[in-house]
């Protein structure tokens, strides 16, 4: 399952295409591996509270977000091979390309929305 994933504070996507990652065995393998994310592509974790990058190829921007859809803590271009990046009381993590914070300038306290996308037949 996919969802679409936007900053209702800013109107604008942060991920088009993303998918979830809600299994101990997904939330563990999290972009180990993955050869990027192209832009409008993104992971969300679900429950995450931390992140690492070990065994990733390239860096990450991440969003933490808490149980009222709200961001807690941003971390910016998270290179590969980090040991830790969290947030207190975030419920999921949204790990998107590097520079997307940036580029739709989310900020923390920005209303994030999900959109579930319809399954294809």
């Amino acid at each position: 399952m996919t969802v679409a994933v936007y900053n209702q504070t800013r109107g604008l996507p942060l991920a088009l295409v993303c998918t979830e990652a809600r299994s101990f065995l997904a939330r563990g393998k999290g972009l180990i591996g993955h050869p990027g994310l192209a832009p409008g592509e993104g992971l969300l974790i679900v429950p995450c509270s931390s992140v690492h990058s070990f065994f990733m190829r390239f860096p990450i921007d991440v969003v933490f977000v808490n149980r009222h859809d709200r961001v807690v803590g941003l971390s910016s271009a998270l290179p590969p091979n980090r040991p830790f990046a969290g947030a207190w009381r975030s419920h999921y993590v949204l790990e998107l390309p590097a520079g997307m914070i940036a580029a739709t300038g989310t900020a923390l306290g920005d209303q994030v929305r999900l959109e579930r996308q319809d399954a294809v037949p």
